[in-house]
Formats: C-alpha cells, sequence, structure tokens
C-alpha cells in the first residue's frame, strides 16, 4: 500500500532468538557479544545495529538478532550451558511503514505515546495490536517496522490500510 504521505511493504523477516538461562545472564551475555563482535542491548527496548543484523532486547534474558530479508541467517553457537537459540523466521514478518502519517496511522491501530523515550527512534518495544502481540521497531520519526506473526500478517495489513483510509477522508468515521 503507497500513498503520497504512507506507505507499507511487508517483507520476510529472519530472527533468531537467544536466551540465557536464568542464573548464568552474565557468562551468556559475555559470550554472546564475543560471538557477535559486538556490544548488546542493555536494557528491554534498546537496539544494536551489526551489518545487516539488528540485534533487539526484548526481555531481559532473550535478544532477538533481525536480519534484513536478503540477508544470511546467522548459526549463533550458543553453549548450552548458558543458554539457546531458535529461529523464530518462518513464523513472522516485517511490515516496513514510512511517511508523514505513519504515527498517526498506527494511532488508531495500536496504544503508544509516540512521544515517550520508550518509543523514541531506534527503540523497539512489544504491543498488543488487534489481540495480537507485535514487535515495533521506530526506525525514525516517521517510520517504524512491525514484525508481526506471519498468520495474522494479511488480516493486520488490511486493518492498517482500513485506518489509513478512514484518517485520509475525514467524512469517514471510525466504526465501533
Amino acid at each position: 500500500m503507497a500513498s503520497k504521505d504512507f506507505t507499507l511493504s511487508r517483507s520476510d523477516c529472519p530472527i533468531v532468538q537467544i536466551e540465557g538461562w536464568d542464573g548464568m545472564l552474565a557468562q551468556f551475555e559475555l559470550s554472546a557479544s564475543q560471538m557477535l563482535g559486538t556490544a548488546l542491548p542493555v536494557s528491554v527496548g534498546d537496539t544494536a545495529r551489526l551489518a545487516d543484523t539488528l540485534i533487539v532486547r526484548v526481555s531481559p534474558r532473550r535478544l532477538w538478532l533481525i536480519m534484513e530479508a536478503d540477508a544470511e541467517t546467522p548459526q549463533p553457537a550458543i553453549d548450552p550451558e548458558l543458554g539457546c537459540s531458535v529461529h523464530l523466521g518462518e513464523g513472522r514478518v516485517r511490515f516496513s511503514l514510512s511517511g508523514a502519517r505513519v504515527l498517526e496511522i498506527l494511532s488508531g491501530c495500536i496504544a503508544v505515546d509516540w512521544r515517550s523515550p520508550g518509543a523514541a527512534p531506534g527503540r523497539a518495544f512489544q504491543t498488543v495490536f488487534h489481540h495480537v502481540p507485535v514487535l515495533v521497531l521506530r526506525t525514525s520519526e516517521t517510520g517504524c517496522d512491525m514484525i508481526v506473526p506471519r498468520s495474522f500478517a494479511h488480516s493486520l495489513a488490511d486493518w492498517v490500510a482500513d485506518s489509513a483510509s478512514k484518517r485520509s477522508s475525514p467524512g469517514i468515521k471510525a466504526r465501533n
């Protein structure tokens, strides 16, 4: 979907989740940082970029390695004494949204305070979109990516398109 002030595209989203066991977090993080060759995001919602991979801390012990659609998916060698890894990409897709109206349109779909530090560009946060859990990656002042379950991607894209059309036509009111 595209208009002069809003675009929505969909792509595959290779993701690897790595997680440290309780009580082993310091060792896990040191090992993962050395394996990846970069410092890990510190707090939930923090992100770090490494080539075509975005590292997102989605919970205190869990990181998502989110690759660009055409990037090779890494095979992290996590010591099983410290944690584990699992591929999540087959079950998720990425919506890339951009344009002057993106925050206004998404405000009709998800509950978020776009002015809060937790939703600032470069941050990630989890929310619910029509009862479906999604990860929102704020990429810029006028753009974000949403990682959504593949099984709901079509209906969520329709929902965003519907929100965009309603907000562009002042005479149309939202359904209750």
